[in-house]
């Protein structure tokens, strides 16, 4: 087990990785179901969002981080797009209620951990590397303000 990996995504990571290829995509589905909807702030202001341009769908992200330091994502997805919101999914559950510094520790190539590499394109995979990438930054950008 991954010392730096917190347990959300390892437990993600293991159901994964223990799954058939089909099953691991028909899982992916499931996380595309599950993306909860954004909270009524963000969706009425969704220039407040970020959008991750290397997703081929529009992905758009927006990072809270509150007093005690611990990290908030919220993300929108179009539904025609499971496999780029199943991605958006993992990570907004995934690191639901971590510190910024589990967050920022967080593996950058932990998509390419997850065993759908041979499920879907290098460029989704890219994609959602991309969305972590984004988090990162704002987290960044949120702590050093």
């Amino acid at each position: 087990m991954n010392d730096t990996l917190p347990e959300a995504l390892e437990e993600i990571k293991t159901d994964f990785r223990e799954l058939g290829l089909k099953d691991r995509l028909q899982l992916l589905l499931e996380f595309s179901n599950e993306l909860p909807a954004l909270p009524a702030h963000y969706a009425e202001h969704p220039d407040l969002l970020e959008r991750v341009e290397e997703c081929q769908s529009p992905v758009f992200i927006f990072v809270d981080v509150d007093g005690d330091r611990l990290v908030t994502l919220y993300a929108t997805a179009p539904p025609e797009s499971p496999t780029t919101r199943g991605f958006a999914s993992i990570l907004v559950q995934g690191l639901a209620g971590l510190t910024v510094e589990q967050v920022l520790a967080v593996p950058d190539d932990y998509p390419s951990d997850l065993g759908l590499t041979e499920a879907v394109s290098p460029l989704r995979i890219r994609g959602m590397t991309a969305m972590l990438g984004r988090i990162k930054r704002q987290i960044r950008d949120r702590v050093a303000a």
